[in-house]
């Protein structure tokens, strides 16, 4: 079984380096956003580096969840599991979709969505302050830019039979809150996919095992 990755807005594949997975991983890298792009348009342009002649399931990381809840509602995915992200619009933090109303992220210089590394370390509930940094500086703000402009203004509303969410305890950038989760990883902050790599590892191979969401 081919698992295609999907990483986070502020990461890389990196973030999947510690994960113990029996299956083989394939990191979908980012492709250039259209002017004006929504989300879903553009997860269906990254969706055209997936096989999709042999079965196939997506693993997507925070804003990488919500590409691949897009692409499994497009493609036949055997199992979409998501770790530290949102499955439709309404289970991400008001303020991000209040943000997306008011359009204004347009308006910004791209520069200026460079994080503080101090901020990023902090919302990203992390200690690996280097490897974060490291990913961080490896961010194209552009990206960065357009990447926050089409979360706060997606408007998914559909979730999937066969979706699996993983989701920590202490998230401080997609808050567990009322957002249902399969599974809760206690004390886990939103990095948990590296921090947390034994226990969401555990986890996605029990989903892989389990045939009733086939």
């Amino acid at each position: 079984m081919t698992i295609y990755c999907i990483s986070g807005l502020g990461a890389d594949q990196r973030v999947f380096d510690k994960l113990s997975v029996k299956a083989e991983l394939v990191h979908l890298e980012w492709i250039e956003p259209a002017a004006n792009e929504d989300l879903k348009t553009y997860a269906l342009r990254l969706a055209q580096k997936i096989d999709v002649s042999s079965p196939f399931c997506l693993l997507g990381v925070s804003f990488g969840g919500m590409i691949a809840t897009e692409i499994g509602k497009a493609l036949k995915a055997e199992k979409v599991i998501l770790v530290s992200t949102a499955e439709i619009a309404s289970e991400l933090p008001l303020h991000y979709r209040a943000l997306g109303k008011t359009q204004v992220s347009k308006l910004i210089p791209a520069k200026w969505y460079e994080m503080p590394k101090g901020m990023a370390s902090f919302l990203f509930g992390t200690d690996q302050k280097e490897l974060l940094g490291q990913i961080l500086d490896d961010t194209d703000p552009n990206f960065t830019k357009w990447a926050i402009g089409a979360l706060t203004t997606w408007d998914n509303q559909t979730r999937l039979s066969n979706s699996y969410k993983i989701h920590g305890s202490n998230d401080r950038m997609i808050p567990l809150g009322s957002n249902p989760a399969d599974h809760v990883i206690k004390n886990a902050g939103h990095f948990m996919a590296y921090d947390q790599a034994d226990e969401v590892s555990e986890v996605i191979n029990r989903v892989l095992q389990d045939t009733s969401k086939l």
